[in-house]
């Protein structure tokens, strides 16, 4: 008895002699795992696919798995993204939004290269040239999916700045969260290129003998390197310490090489101070280790703001006290926690007057200030003009030029 089977429908033909040259087929149904079937269907069609490659020149072949590869991918890209893509449009944040601006580009290019990498054994191509294929594909599949976490990050940061807003009025907490993510973002993206990098030269043997050399010198090679580059070293550690201990943070008001500013950027190396009329002083990171600055807002954004004015000594102090307060009272910058005149000095011709007043941030101070100055001066102008600031003289004449202006002045007969 002879059985055959049949993988389209899963029969077993058996053909069994009944009588001399008579013979009787059987048609049994087997009712086979579905793991059995399943391979049974692939090797159907991979049998189907290499009849089909046979009868198609080899480059052509290639190139339809390279076009099919990329189709496929990129349609995959399309069911991912196509859902979501409404929200690109929003003006407001969204976490799809920022999947599809981070995320959109680097998938057109790692799903087709990984579609790629699949149907690489379908390639007909010679064994010479087909771990050059293989490695160019692995290399190229490596780099789009360190892209691929790096764009990963971004999207995690969009949430957190969306979810830390530094723009409220209080936002201490805010600024401490984003210095510490900015650090956390380039080591770990630092950390992602270093490993890329280690995982393409290893995956050549040539490279590894290397790098089995170089762990028997490493250390002095780390002596040397030390030495040659103990100042960015060192640079590096102080970035690592302000990010955890917080001298500064992003968006902090600073005075430092006397200028106003508010540190913009804070990398491993250097800090970006944004003075007040748009200048950016660049100042190493182990300049706020072993240097003094000021620091407005390193516990509270609330500061307090001072105002001189000089005046004649007949001014009324309890006038321009009582004014003070009207002014701060009807201006919104003023937070009602200080307010203060005083005469803080006494001088030969004037007396000076302090104004104390407080406002929520340093920004808001400066203009208070402002708006305090112009208005003293005003009111000190328009309702005691005597008491603006003056010289005082006293002219006294000796008796020998009373009498020569005596005769000057007296009529002749």
């Amino acid at each position: 008895m002879n059985c055959c089977l049949n993988p389209n429908n899963y029969f077993l033909i058996c053909k069994m002699m009944k009588h001399k040259d008579e013979y009787c087929f059987y048609a049994i149904k087997l009712d086979l795992p579905l793991a059995v079937k399943y391979k049974m269907k692939q090797f159907n069609m991979t049998g189907q696919i290499q009849s089909l490659s046979a009868n198609v020149p080899p480059d052509l072949w290639n190139l339809i798995i390279i076009v099919a590869a990329v189709i496929i991918g990129l349609l995959l890209k399309f069911i991912l993204i196509r859902p979501i893509a409404y929200y690109r449009k929003r003006t407001g944040y969204s976490t799809f939004k920022s999947v599809i601006i981070h995320l959109g580009r680097p998938l057109s290019w790692f799903i087709p290269l990984l579609m790629l990498n699949w149907l690489t054994p379908w390639f007909i191509i010679s064994p010479k040239f087909l771990p050059v294929v293989e490695k160019t594909l692995q290399i190229a599949l490596t780099v789009s999916f360190a892209v691929l976490l790096i764009r990963i990050i971004s999207v995690f940061e969009d949430y957190v700045y969306h979810a830390f807003d530094i723009k409220k009025t209080d936002n201490l907490r805010e600024r401490k969260i984003r210095t510490q993510l900015q650090f956390v973002r380039r080591i770990a993206i630092g950390t992602i290129v270093i490993l890329t990098f280690a995982v393409i030269l290893l995956s050549f043997e040539s490279m590894r003998k290397i790098g089995s050399y170089l762990l028997t010198s490493v250390g002095v090679g780390g002596i040397i390197i030390g030495i040659a580059a103990q100042k960015s070293l060192s640079n590096l550690f102080a970035g690592l310490q302000i990010a955890f201990t917080q001298p500064i943070r992003i968006d902090d008001v600073l005075i430092v090489e006397s200028e106003w500013g508010r540190v913009e950027e804070i990398t491993l190396t250097y800090v970006v101070v944004r003075i007040w009329d748009e200048r950016r002083l660049v100042l190493p990171i182990n300049y706020f280790i072993e240097k003094p600055f000021q620091n407005w807002t390193r516990m509270s954004a609330d500061i307090m703001g001072t105002v001189f004015i000089y005046v004649d000594y007949t001014l009324p102090v309890e006038a321009a006290r009582a004014e003070l307060t009207r002014l701060l009272e009807s201006n919104p910058l003023w937070d009602r926690r200080v307010n203060v005149l005083q005469v803080t000095d006494a001088r030969e011709s004037t007396m000076e007057l302090r104004a104390l007043m407080s406002a929520g941030s340093s920004s808001q101070a400066f203009d208070l200030r402002c708006y305090v100055r112009e208005n003293m001066v005003a009111f000190i102008r328009e309702n005691y003009p005597d008491c603006l600031p003056k010289t005082r003289a006293t002219l006294s004449a000796s008796p020998a030029a009373v009498r020569d202006i005596n005769l000057i002045t007296e009529p002749k007969p």
